[in-house]
């Protein structure tokens, strides 16, 4: 276990002063994860302000974990839309990975800002590679995300999302003309072994259980702009579903067709945008937030008009 052992020196000086002195954390993080009981003094809560005696032993598991969490770049910074002593609803920008997919991942992540912000939540959830999530967006679709800032939360939000109680809605542009105002999309997704990306498979063949519903909201000259409700939370869902139908959304690199009859729309993030997340509270409260379009999305809806 990660200890430190302090010298004659450093006697009678406060654990959350010592402690900043010896890791590569702030100050705020150290108080924080001493307060959340992340770093112990002689395998014991305490607080920042508690003096160094002497033969004291200073652990620090998940504050290891928390500096093995920072990358070469500068942690994100997140528009917190709520927060209270439970969960936090963030806003996540496209371009970003909510975390850490591979060891060669080295672009900071949704997960850095969050220890960023709150250290402590180091230990929420069931992987520490991913603390307080339980959902995630595609690096490059941006919109509502709820985080667990407890275990309690984070337990209470996954039965939600197994039992597909938590209402999701995006606002994506497809290529083509849709061929109905209003459908719902029901082939199952599997990975392929062949391509290693999702497919989508009619319910005669092998794959998950996949349900995406839509609304058109504008058929312009050629593109649809939608919204759309997931009832399932697959990998990359949305895009596959559209994909199957012929329907590429506007800016996806991986689920394209090879040869298009529409002329291509230049855009470096993918068309498909979080709008609205509803959910119970661990008190039983429900709430429900939405989020505009970001401007990047806005001009170029504004273009194909």
């Amino acid at each position: 276990m990660p200890e430190l052992h302090p010298t004659p020196s450093d006697l009678g000086v406060r654990l959350d002063v010592f402690v900043t002195a010896h890791l590569d954390l702030s100050r705020s993080q150290i108080q924080r994860l001493i307060k959340a009981g992340s770093i112990t003094l002689d395998d014991k809560k305490v607080t920042p302000h508690t003096p160094i005696e002497s033969g004291s032993v200073v652990f620090y598991p998940e504050a290891e974990v928390v500096m093995s969490a920072k990358k070469t770049g500068t942690a994100p910074l997140l528009e917190v839309v709520y927060e209270d002593k439970d969960v936090m609803v963030i806003d996540k920008p496209a371009g970003i990975i909510v975390h850490q997919a591979t060891p060669h991942d080295t672009d900071p992540t949704v997960v850095d800002a969050l220890l960023e912000l709150h250290p402590e939540i180091i230990h929420v959830g069931d992987d520490p590679a991913r603390p307080g999530i339980v959902h995630r967006l595609d690096k490059d679709v941006s919109g509502l995300m709820v985080i667990a800032k407890t275990q309690e939360a984070f337990e209470d939000l996954k039965k939600q999302f197994q039992s597909r109680t938590v209402q999701k809605e995006y606002l994506a542009l497809a290529y083509g003309e849709l061929p109905l105002d209003h459908d719902t999309i029901d082939l199952k997704i599997i990975r392929s072994k062949v391509r290693g990306r999702m497919v989508a498979r009619p319910e005669s063949q092998e794959g998950k259980e996949s349900l995406t519903e839509y609304d058109v909201l504008e058929r312009l000259k050629t593109t649809t702009y939608v919204r759309v409700r997931i009832h399932t939370g697959r990998t990359h869902q949305i895009r596959v579903h559209f994909f199957a139908l012929g329907h590429s959304l506007v800016g996806d690199k991986l689920y394209k067709m090879k040869k298009m009859k529409w002329r291509p729309i230049d855009i470096d993030r993918i068309f498909l945008h979080a709008t609205k997340l509803a959910f119970h509270l661990p008190s039983g409260e429900e709430k429900m937030f939405e989020s505009t379009l970001p401007k990047e999305l806005e001009q170029v809806l504004s273009a194909v008009r």
